[in-house]
Formats: structure tokens, sequence, C-alpha cells
């Protein structure tokens, strides 16, 4: 006969309520779980008793020891999060904190159920703000089951890359993990959600898929509540909820983990509150598509697909861990003799950000990793709207040569000018263990420099953005509009090649992004009182003509000379 099945038949549906003043030392308990595959079994705990306002005003904790012989030897796991707690057929708690570590007896912390049921009575209500909840810092006696995040279609090593990023937002991620995109599940993708069922939450699900894995601890209807403790404390969230299987379980003295592999959306994630996680079956959130295709030298494209949480903060990081997958793994593309990135960000309405840059290799793009995801923050979160791409698409194009180059010289002919007059400026670079090449360019002396101490700038394009006041990083309060916002972006120089640029440094007049010299004092004063953040009044470099060389090249050269301009 199959213990599984019986396991199963056993199993309480529709339990109702333990109330937590009812429970008392020393009642006999059982805790349902996934130990392999997807049906749940149980294994037995004894009531140790009841902490209250353990984890904060209101929210007791009760404490069991874990001592079926399974579970006495490798503790609490993360993964069992959520694993509902019965007595005597009824509903006490949910699995959710580990109480020790290298404890002697193994002992585990349960949400009661009553707290599981107030963050489940929240779905389908009205929604409001975000709000993070409390959570435990890493000083307390009692420690969530966090889930361990686990990427499947990242190599390790670009997982490794991506850790410190994650860990900052609240994540432990893991390689530990799979997903059952492309493949063929072991078990039928149809098993029913129960009670101690396994469930994930993806952040995001296709050829890169990173999900955090723990159990149902009750099902009314279409809503299901999990976990018995926060995800990442967001409050109100729309994350999809996926099926699961558990492969194995890895003990440590430290923290045992369940290994797993996700599966199919089967819902929505709405609630992520401090006493649990909850949502609804059926149909998973919108999500950002993400594409990334990678054409190698011999000009076959390979292309990933996966979609993204729409989620300020994780979105981004996530999105660039797609993308320096593509490009780290891919070997047989040809990317070691660089490559150029183009990204496309759609946005509703019509409203567009596109940009290119150039790499000399997948070395040289993972040192510049931090410069690579605050961009792609500034193009996928902004300020001004509640609003996400309908679709994000990355191009890497492999490169025959290398995109690197020296800068030999740069000279102009004369320091001093009169107006009418044109001078030339001489640029001389050496390529990649390659040629030698002179640029010489004229620059004609307008009449409306005469009198004035000019600047004669070659830099490349995002440090002179610098350095005439037009940063990356846009502070909120410049701009009045999301359309403003992406207008801005927009209007970066080329990353390739160096400029030529002719600058004067002057008191500046801004209004939101836009620099006028010389606005009258009475105008500027008027401004300022109505809206200071807004504008402002500053020293800095004004282009007066500019000109963009050596397109398509790698430069790193800063150079200024001196030109006055006479009568």
């Amino acid at each position: 006969m199959d213990i599984s099945a019986l396991r199963a038949a056993d199993q309480p549906v529709d339990a109702p309520l333990f109330p937590l003043s009812e429970l008392k030392p020393g009642m006999k308990g059982e805790v349902w779980t996934v130990f392999r595959g997807r049906q749940p079994e149980p294994f037995a705990v004894e009531v140790t008793g009841v902490v209250q306002n353990a984890i904060g005003p209101g929210k007791a904790m009760i404490i069991c020891e874990l001592n079926d012989p399974r579970v006495q030897n490798m503790g609490a796991v993360a993964g069992m999060s959520g694993s509902p707690l019965y007595i005597d057929g009824r509903l006490a708690g949910a699995l959710s904190y580990q109480v020790q570590r290298f404890e002697t007896v193994h002992y585990a912390g349960f949400t009661p159920a009553a707290d599981l049921a107030e963050v489940q009575s929240r779905v389908g209500s009205s929604r409001s703000v975000a709000a993070s909840s409390a959570t435990l810092t890493s000083g307390s006696g009692y420690q969530p089951l966090q889930p361990v995040f686990t990427f499947s279609g990242l190599s390790p090593a670009v997982a490794e890359l991506f850790a410190p990023r994650f860990a900052a937002l609240g994540l432990g991620t893991s390689a530990l993990g799979g997903s059952e995109t492309g493949a063929v599940s072991s078990v039928t993708a149809s098993t029913p959600l129960v009670p101690g069922s396994a469930v994930s939450v993806a952040l995001s699900t296709g050829d890169i898929t990173l999900a955090g894995t723990g159990t149902v601890s009750r099902i009314e209807g279409k809503r299901v509540t999990a976990f018995g403790h926060p995800l990442l404390a967001l409050g109100d969230v729309d994350l999809p909820m996926c099926e699961a299987e558990i492969v194995t379980i890895l003990p440590s003295n430290l923290q045992s983990i369940k290994v797993a592999n996700t599966g199919a959306v089967i819902g929505t994630i709405a609630q992520d509150r401090l006493s649990a996680i909850a949502g609804t079956l059926g149909a998973g959130p919108a999500m950002i598509p993400v594409e990334v295709a990678v054409t190698s030298s011999h000009h076959e494209t390979r292309t990933l697909h996966f979609s993204v949480v729409r989620q300020a903060q994780l979105t981004p990081a996530v999105v660039a861990a797609g993308v320096t997958q593509a490009i780290l793994s891919s070997n047989e593309a040809g990317l070691s003799e660089g490559f150029r990135l183009t990204s496309d960000v759609a946005f509703p309405a019509g409203q567009a950000l596109a940009s290119e840059t150039l790499y000399a290799g997948p070395q040289a793009f993972a040192q510049g990793l931090g410069d690579f995801v605050q961009s792609l923050s500034a193009n996928l979160q902004n300020p001004y709207e509640k609003t996400f791409p309908d679709h994000v698409k990355f191009t890497v194009e492999a490169l025959a040569q290398n995109p690197s180059a020296v800068l030999d010289s740069f000279q102009l002919s004369r320091t001093t000018a009169r107006a009418g007059e044109t001078i030339q400026a001489t640029v001389a670079w050496r390529d990649w263990q390659g040629e030698s090449h002179r640029e010489i360019v004229p620059l004609a002396i307008s009449p409306d420099w005469t009198g004035r101490t000019l600047d004669v700038v070659l830099a490349p394009g995002r440090v002179l953005d610098e350095l005439t006041g037009h940063s990356r990083t846009i502070p909120a309060a410049q701009l009045r509009s999301f359309d403003a916002y992406l207008t801005a972006l927009n209007d970066d120089r080329h990353t390739d090649g160096l400029y030529l640029v002719v600058v004067e440094k002057t008191p500046v007049f801004t209004d939101q992004t836009a620099a006028t010299p010389d606005l009258p004092g009475s105008f500027e004063r008027i401004a300022r009182g109505a809206d200071e953040a807004r504008y402002q009044k500053r020293d800095t470099f004004v282009p007066l003509w500019e000109k963009h060389l050596l397109p398509g090249k790698l430069v790193p050269a800063q150079l200024v000379r001196p030109l006055q301009v006479v009568e």
C-alpha cells in the first residue's frame, strides 16, 4: 500500500483554528511539509509553551520541540517556513522561526493561526500604499526561516557576483536550485496545492528564474497563506506564486535548506506582512518581459527570454543579472574583442528610452557592472509616476576589433585668437595593438566669444555630461514630470569616442534640467522664491561648440587647453 497516499488521506483539510489560549505545554502536534517531491508528510512535535509579545506587541510565538527523529537531526529547515502545525485536527500555527543555532535539542518557533488568518483576510481588500512591516534584527534570538532565493539559468560565477547586491536588498541568494522552464517535471504539474505543499514566490520567471521556496500554511477557497513570516516585508505586493518541487534537504548545523525546482505560475501573492505572505490562486501578476539577444562574430544569435516583477528596487538588479549572464557566459559568442550593448526600454503611451555602450570585452563589463546597474536603475524606475516598462530589450553585438584606443596627443595651433579666425585642433591616437591615426579639426572662432577666457576640452561623453551639469543622477526635485525625466535621460551624450568642446565656466540658472546663462537677477529671485528645489543657480561649464570624434572607440582621456579670444 502507498504510505504517502495514507498520509495524504490523514491530512486535515479546511481545519478550524486552534485558539492560542487553549495551548498547553506537553500537547502533541503534527507539522506537515514536503521532504521530497510534492507530497506533504507529517512529523511530530511537542508544545513547549507560548512566548507572549515575542516579535512585537500582541504577536506571540509558539515554541515546540522537534522530537521527530527525521527533523531532530537537522532542526528547522529553510523552506519549511509556513509548514502548518495541527493539534487535535485544528490549525494551531505555522513553523516560521529558528529559535537557536547549534542547540543540542532542536526547537522551532511557530506563528499562531490567528495571525495567519489576519494576513489572509487582507487579500482582496482595498489596496493601500505599500508599507514595510517590522522585521527582526540579526541580534534577535528568533530568526525567521527566510527562504533562500535560488537562481536558475545563472552560472555560479554570475550568481556569486550578484549575491552582495541582492543581500543589500534583503535577499539571501544561492545557485542551489532550479526551475522547470523548458523541462519535463518528474511530478505532474496538476498536483493540487494543499496545506503543507511546497510553494515558491518568484521575482523572475523564464530562462532566468529567481524564486524563494517555502510552505503553504492554509488554504481557504482560492486564498493561500504561506511562510509564517515576511518575504521581504514590502506590504502590498504583486508577485508570482509558483508550484515547487523539493529535490532534497541539505542538513547543516548552521542552517538546513531545501533544494527546490520552481514550477509554473499558479497565482499571485498580494500581501507580504510580518506574520505571513498571502495571495490567490489563478492568474499571475503583470510582469515586465525582458529579452537579451547576443549576436556572435559569426552572426549567430541566441536569445534569453524572462519576465521580471514590477518592483522599483528589485527590477533593475534582476534584469542586470540576466544581461550579465548573457554576456559573461557567452564564450561561444566571441565577445573577447569587445561588444556593443544596446538597450531599448518601451513605456506605455509610446514613451521610450534607448542607449548604446561599447565594452572592451566581458571583463571590462564586469569591472563596470556598478555603473551599468546604476544606469539601468535610472532607466527602469522613476520618482514621478507609478509606471513600469511594457518591454525591455537588450542587444549584444560582438565586435571584430577591440574598441580600446590610446590618446597620443592633443594640441591647439594657437591659444589666443581673434573673432572670425579659424584655429586647428589636432588629435592623435593609436588603435588597440594597431595603427596610429591623426585628425585635424578646424575650429572657427565666433564673434560672440570675444573678450572671453575659454577652455577647449577633449573628454568622453559621460565626463562632459558631468562637467556641464548633466549628471546621470538627477535629483527628483529638479524635474516635474515623467516625460521630462525621460527627456533628460535621452539627452545623454554618446558613451563612445571623445567630444571636442569649447566651454566657458559661468554661473547658470537652471529650470529643471534646462540651463540659462546670464538671467536677470530679478527673474532669478522670483523663480527661486517660488520653488528653490526646481530653480537653482550654480557655476558650471557651458558648452559653446562641440564635435564628436573617434566614434566606435573607447579612449580614457580628459584634457583641457586654454583659449582666449581677443578683439
